[in-house]
């Protein structure tokens, strides 16, 4: 048998690291090493034991998550869980955290606190396990899948065999992505000038984090982004996030493109779901569209870029060398989904050249 994982929980709260401690703890894989009300104190025991993984609040006396995030990133990479309330605040702090490396986010409500870490502790664990196969160099294994029901995007959007419309000038970009997303993100649309052709996005991301996750984006591209309101048109120079907590699905009106945000069970256990936007993007824009999957853990977004690419769109993977977690572009490629996989830094370029025309 392999070697459990270590965690290390870094929280304020001692009822979040008494109750943590004690679900992690019965998880046979998983091993909590320490507790810490602080990043000082975390320091300090970490000399001692160095943990696989840390379950991190962003909102701490003495040093804040950040700060932590960083000094840990720049002198000893660890992966990163967060565990953060669901506070307009902490949610701006937080995706802070993820853009500085954190892996994933579980949000915490501020009441009713025992009761949601017992009902969590599977998503918790799932996510410490899938957080210590990220290489923090930037090369990672595909994770132990989730524990939750797996619906396929039929629970949303039936399979009936909808065909798009023909060949236009307007070109749509379907972008699926999930652990490690967040930084992906930011290369590939800083990366994108105004010019590009309107791309719909999934980023896996909790409900609350996404308008505080598009704002910073938008701050930082040429492009436009925001976080996608029901019946926002795609146009060129706009990125579209899909909320956290909801499905987007992209339709056709006339000639425009414009988006639906939608309620419905987890898909490929998300909500939002890559397989929804991209089977809805296979029906809606056939070849008028680019599928692109990137970094993440799981298989979402693979069914969903095969009916792109049989609508004839064209599809890209990022590459393993560049992802944190090479898991839904492999399972993508294993599918027969991808046309090229290409490094992250490519993607950009690619994404012009079919918005021009190029192929």
């Amino acid at each position: 048998m392999s070697a459990c994982i270590k965690v290390m929980i870094v929280d304020d709260s001692a009822t979040v690291r008494q109750v943590l401690s004690g679900l992690l703890e019965n998880e046979h894989d998983l091993k909590v090493i320490a507790t810490a009300s602080d990043p000082i104190f975390a320091l300090e025991k970490m000399k001692r034991d160095w943990p696989d993984v840390i379950v991190l609040d962003v909102e701490m006396p003495r040093m804040d998550g950040i700060t932590f995030m960083k000094k840990l990133m720049a002198e000893h990479p660890t992966p990163v869980v967060i565990c953060s309330s669901l506070t307009e605040k902490g949610a701006q702090t937080t995706i802070e955290a993820l853009a500085a490396g954190a892996m994933e986010v579980i949000t915490k409500p501020q009441v009713g606190l025992k009761d949601f870490l017992s009902s969590a502790a599977k998503e918790v664990a799932r996510a410490v396990r899938a957080a210590s196969k990220a290489n923090m160099k930037r090369v990672a294994s595909a994770p132990a899948p989730a524990v939750v029901p797996k619906y396929t995007a039929d629970v949303v959007l039936g399979s009936a065999p909808d065909r798009a419309m023909h060949q236009t000038t307007e070109k749509i970009v379907a972008v699926g992505t999930s652990t490690g997303g967040t930084q992906a993100l930011e290369v590939l649309l800083t990366a994108l000038p105004r010019t590009a052709p309107g791309l719909v996005v999934v980023q896996h991301m909790p409900e609350q984090f996404t308008t505080a996750f598009a704002k910073r984006l938008d701050g930082l591209c040429q492009m436009e982004v925001r976080e996608a309101q029901n019946g926002d048109r795609v146009i060129q120079g706009r990125a579209l996030i899909a909320p956290g907590g909801r499905h987007m699905v992209l339709k056709r009106s006339g000639a425009q493109y414009q988006v639906s945000i939608m309620d419905g069970p987890p898909v490929s256990r998300h909500k939002p779901s890559v397989d929804v936007l991209f089977r809805s993007t296979a029906r809606s824009a056939g070849r008028n569209a680019l599928g692109v999957i990137m970094t993440g853990m799981g298989d979402d977004g693979a069914r969903g870029l095969k009916e792109m690419r049989d609508a004839g769109a064209m599809s890209v993977a990022q590459d393993e060398a560049t992802c944190v977690v090479y898991g839904m572009p492999k399972e993508a490629v294993k599918l027969g989904a991808v046309e090229r996989s290409m490094p992250l830094g490519d993607i950009a370029g690619t994404i012009m050249a079919f918005g021009e025309g190029r192929r």
